[in-house]
């Protein structure tokens, strides 16, 4: 699922304008670095359109592929590390940055905010955590069928918000790629 429509999902619709209002659109060309293995980063990236992809050490092996709706940098955003991934354009693209200053000023300022972004970040990680879980358990004693099945479960609290988050980045990146 989308990263994006777990973080929309969580919070309301004056979050999701002060993100419109405060960040910027960014074209990524194909080949372009956008995230840098150990660099640290200063926007935390939400994928308009186009496709990116995720490379990992020096031989620079891709581990994913990412579309539209999905978050770039939040990992080094929460524990303040530098990004444990390389991240490229696979294909011309567009993102929209928000800076990283910008953003901790808010979350410092707005403990409502706070409250549902990192929510949204909790939830999101937990649902990874589980699915990495459930593949590795496809190894073991657990049949892939079983894995297949489980796998489009959804915490009930983020399928409330899956529709409203859906409205929410689509009215983003209308927004953002009219400007």
């Amino acid at each position: 699922m989308r990263k994006v429509l777990f973080l929309f999902g969580q919070l309301n619709d004056d979050d999701v304008e002060w993100m419109i209002n405060t960040g910027r659109r960014r074209p990524v060309a194909r080949g372009e670095t956008l995230i840098q293995q150990g660099v640290p980063v200063d926007a935390l990236f939400i994928l308009l359109e186009g496709r990116l992809s995720v490379l990992l050490g020096r031989q620079e092996r891709e581990i994913a592929r990412l579309n539209a709706g999905e978050i770039v940098g939040e990992m080094s955003f929460v524990d303040a590390r530098p990004p444990s991934a390389t991240v490229r354009g696979l294909e011309d693209a567009e993102v929209f940055a928000i800076s990283k200053p910008v953003l901790q000023g808010k979350l410092s300022r707005d403990m409502g905010f706070a409250a549902r972004f990192y929510r949204a970040l909790a939830i999101y990680l937990s649902t990874t955590v589980r699915e990495r879980h459930r593949m590795l358990g496809a190894s073991g004693d657990v049949s892939l069928d079983e894995v297949e099945d489980d796998a489009d479960e959804l915490d009930p609290n983020v399928l409330d918000g899956v529709y409203l988050a859906g409205e929410r980045f689509d009215r983003m990146v209308k927004r953002v790629l009219a400007a």
